[in-house]
């Protein structure tokens, strides 16, 4: 009888934090999904406007000034972006200012419009955890339950972007640190996902849709094409990461005022853009989603995944602001189209693999990305980009785009002392340039 009341007491304890969770949880993917919506509205106008004018990009580097004076003057403490929420999530000490969300969404939409090459999860993430952060004195969080506030903001922002919720649900338990998951926040991050994916689609936001025209029947000689074609995928998302960042270090080291980081690289981009034609290169800034499509149906230049690296490379390591993911989608599907020359799966499927696997090696969470190809592309073809997924995780070292990001638990064996580790540290220890990020304080 004891334990049946020991039981009972139990169920009920949990019943009654599942149902604060629930209602806090969905006010999150409320606030999430519809920032995204704004955001999603916003990048197909701006895309649309600059394809109409394209002498817009003429201006890359005088909108790069104005954001950089934008973030000098009104967001320094917020400027640290993704990275600094990784940190409050680690280190929980002072509330996200909301000022983080105009001033992120305000960014990414002149980065788009004057041409710069960027995604748009970073502002998804950022959107979504500020705003949700403001919740945490109203409902009177405790510091434990704040982490798993802003863990639940991320699901639901990276959710809504990309219309994936079971993929924003682990990206937000499974980003924090290499190797781990933080299970305590699953219910919270499942329902904020959900919700913001909801959301988003409420107010009449659509999802490009990406199709795998041919999945070959699983075979151990299919496998083993897909681990060759993973560990390829994992170089090419550390090569990212660490381009990204070595841009960065060098614009912080030989550029002393933050606003004139982005005036440099926009006038970089604009030269390439020009320079080069812009009947090549335009394909390589902005999102890029056309060439995304057509990497699933068509021969692609081989090279494309090399520019896209390099515009994006230039762009947000020179301080504009956006996300990284879509790029590396771009990046991915491209250089899987580029693959199936030499590897025999079909090219939609390597596109489709390499979409999602460069993805899982430059963020570091292969789980996410496994279910992100199973909600775009189907079980079948899940199950490849899955083994890719993992495999790209493996090779991509202890690299990242997340600087904040931790080691809890080392790729390699002999590795392990940098378990606990943030990557920035890492890249240190190994002499690799990676962006500072230390020490982040709040205003």
């Amino acid at each position: 009888m004891l334990k049946i009341r020991q039981t009972t007491s139990e169920q009920l304890s949990l019943l009654i934090e599942l149902a604060r969770w629930i209602s806090i949880s969905a006010l999150v993917g409320i606030m999430g999904g519809s920032a995204s919506a704004l955001l999603l509205i916003s990048l197909n106008y701006a895309t649309d406007l600059r394809e109409k004018h394209v002498w817009l990009i003429l201006f890359l580097a005088p909108a790069g000034w104005l954001v950089g004076e934008m973030y000098k003057r009104l967001g320094t403490s917020v400027e640290a972006g993704n990275n600094l929420i990784l940190e409050e999530i680690h280190s929980p000490t002072a509330t996200i200012p909301v000022r983080m969300t105009p001033l992120i969404l305000i960014g990414t939409f002149m980065t788009h419009l004057f041409g710069g090459s960027a995604g748009r999860e970073g502002t998804a993430i950022q959107t979504g955890a500020s705003l949700a952060d403001q919740l945490a004195r109203p409902f009177r969080l405790s510091p434990r339950d704040r982490r798993i506030l802003l863990m639940a903001g991320i699901s639901a922002g990276f959710a809504s972007v990309f219309g994936t919720p079971l993929a924003g649900a682990i990206f937000g338990l499974e980003v924090l640190a290499i190797g781990t998951l933080s299970y305590e926040a699953i219910a919270p991050c499942f329902m904020a996902a959900f919700v913001g994916d909801l959301v988003t689609r409420a107010w009449k936001v659509h999802h490009t849709v990406y199709t795998v025209t041919d999945v070959p029947t699983m075979s151990i000689r299919g496998v083993a094409y897909a681990m060759i074609a993973g560990a390829i995928f994992g170089l090419a998302g550390m090569c990212f990461a660490r381009l990204t960042h070595a841009v960065s270090h060098l614009a912080k080291k030989y550029i002393v005022n933050p606003p004139l980081r982005p005036v440099a690289g926009g006038l970089l981009v604009t030269i390439a853009v020009f320079g080069l034609g812009t009947s090549h290169t335009l394909k390589y800034i902005g999102l890029g989603i056309p060439t995304i499509v057509a990497a699933f149906h068509s021969r692609l230049p081989a090279y494309d995944f090399a520019a896209k690296s390099i515009f994006t490379a230039i762009t947000l390591g020179a301080g504009f602001k956006g996300g990284e993911v879509t790029p590396l989608f771009f990046i991915g599907s491209t250089l899987g189209n580029a693959l199936s020359r030499l590897i025999p799966l079909p090219s939609s499927l390597m596109a489709g693999m390499g979409f999602v696997a460069v993805f899982a090696g430059a963020a570091n969470t292969p789980i996410a990305s496994t279910l992100m190809a199973v909600e775009l592309f189907g079980g079948e073809a899940g199950a490849y980009a899955g083994i890719a997924c993992v495999i790209s995780y493996l090779f991509s070292g202890h690299a990242g785009i997340y600087s904040s990001q931790r080691v809890g638990q080392s790729k390699h064996l002999s590795r392990a002392e940098e378990e606990g580790l943030p990557l920035t540290l890492v890249a240190k220890m190994h002499d690799a340039p990676e962006e500072n990020t230390a020490p982040l304080h709040l205003k």
